[in-house]
Parts: structure tokens; C-alpha cells; sequence
């Protein structure tokens, strides 16, 4: 059977185990064995992303170490992270040569989730079923650096019972990016504010993503706003019967 590894990222774990879960049901369904390294922790992109490459680099040691010794395919639930792995781990170890080949060994197997289930298994129908509207949020990191945005929908396309719609703006910001919403909170705020309104123009009560942080950011913003629409992880819809 063959084996790939699940790195399930921060937010994840910490907030939505669910995702995690409903991941490896899938994974198995399809045949594949796997593995989840206990010691896994935060890639560093937070870290990265705020320039603080001495406090980053560790963390993505720690990542290498981690999932360098089985060969099969890393599986990220966000492409933020799968961005860090694939760009920022061969940036950050540029001009070591003891660390850059292996950084770079991990970053040549590491695939968002989408992407590995559409351009490397070929699959986009799950047997999914779900009833009712759903939209979709194309998140920057996952479509800007990755290229990622036919992935998710193809696979929306084919749970059977949804109606999927249009989300105004889909792949517009929603204003959370990490620390960004930390060091400019008063445009973070308006992005969200944007973001909720063309959620509510498309009258769906469900929100698909496929990032965590946004995730939690959208999903704050509704429920201050006492707005009754959900925002579930792409993998939880297809992991429904």
C-alpha cells in the first residue's frame, strides 16, 4: 500500500482537528497508508513571513528532520504552508550547503491537498455528497504561489447535491494574511468586512476554503456580525455522506 505523510499544520491541529481527520478518511478510501510523525510542529512561516529568518530557520530544521526519512509524498492541508515548504525552505537555506539539498528534497514531494488529489492521483469525484449551496474563497497564498484554484473546484464540482455558486471577489484577500492582520488591523478589518458582504451576496450559507487561518478569520468576522454562515474546510465536504 502505498505510503505519504501528513504534515497537518498548526491551526489544524490546534483548532480543527476535524480537517485532519476527515483528510486521512480520504486518503485511506483511495488506498494510500498514512503516516503521521509525532513530532511535527510549526514550519516557521510565521516567523518568515514577519522577516525573522534566524527565528524561522530552526523550525524548518526541525520540519526537514521530521519528514526527510519516509520518501512518499508530504500532504498539507494549506497552501500557505505548502508555500512555505516549496519556496520558502530552499530561499531560507540559499547558501548552505549542507541544508539546501535537503531542504530542497522535501520541497520537490511536499503538495497541497487539492493539488495532490487532482494533478497527482486524478481524482476529482469522492463520492461526496452534500446538500445544499456551497461558495468558494480562493485563498492568495494556495492561488497566487501555487497556482491553485481549478484544483478546488473541480472537486466541488462533483459533490453530488450541492449547488455550487459564484463568491463576488472569490480569490480577493480576506485580510487575514498572518501577521498582516496583526500590523495593519484597520485594513484587515475592511477586507473582512468586503469579504462577508459578497458572502452574503451569493446566498450560500456554507463557506469552502482550503486555509486554516482564513478560515478562523472569516468565521470570527461572522460570528461579531451574529451572521449565521458557516466556513468548513474543502476536505470536510468531501469527506461527507
Amino acid at each position: 500500500m502505498p505510503e505519504v505523510q501528513l504534515f497537518v499544520t498548526c491551526l489544524v491541529d490546534t483548532f480543527y482537528p476535524g480537517t485532519g481527520q476527515a483528510i486521512v478518511n480520504i486518503l485511506r478510501r483511495l488506498g494510500l497508508q498514512v503516516s503521521f510523525p509525532a513530532g511535527q510542529t510549526c514550519c516557521g512561516q510565521p516567523a518568515y513571513n514577519a522577516g525573522l529568518r534566524a527565528e524561522a530557520r530552526p523550525l524548518a530544521e526541525h520540519t526537514i528532520r521530521v519528514f526527510e526519512n519516509a520518501p512518499g509524498p508530504l500532504i498539507v492541508p494549506s497552501g500557505s504552508c505548502a508555500v512555505m515548504i516549496r519556496h520558502g525552505y530552499p530561499e531560507l537555506f540559499g547558501t548552505d550547503p549542507l541544508w539546501l539539498p535537503r531542504a530542497q528534497a522535501l520541497a520537490r514531494r511536499t503538495y497541497e491537498f487539492s493539488e495532490y488529489l487532482v494533478d497527482v492521483l486524478g481524482v476529482t469525484d469522492l463520492g461526496a455528497r452534500w446538500s445544499g449551496r456551497l461558495t468558494y474563497h480562493a485563498s492568495c497564498h494556495p492561488t497566487q504561489h501555487l497556482g491553485l484554484d481549478r484544483q478546488p473546484r473541480a472537486l466541488l464540482a462533483a459533490v453530488r447535491d450541492a449547488e455550487l455558486v459564484e463568491l463576488p471577489g472569490s480569490a480577493e484577500c480576506c485580510g487575514f494574511g498572518g501577521v498582516f492582520s496583526i500590523e495593519h488591523p484597520e485594513l484587515s478589518a475592511e477586507l473582512l468586512n468586503r469579504k462577508i458582504s459578497n458572502l452574503t451576496l451569493s446566498a450560500a450559507p456554507t463557506l469552502v476554503v482550503t486555509e486554516a487561518g482564513c478560515r478562523m478569520h472569516i468565521a470570527g468576522g461572522l460570528g461579531k456580525q451574529r451572521k449565521t454562515q458557516r466556513v468548513v474546510h474543502l476536505a470536510e465536504v468531501l469527506d461527507s455522506r
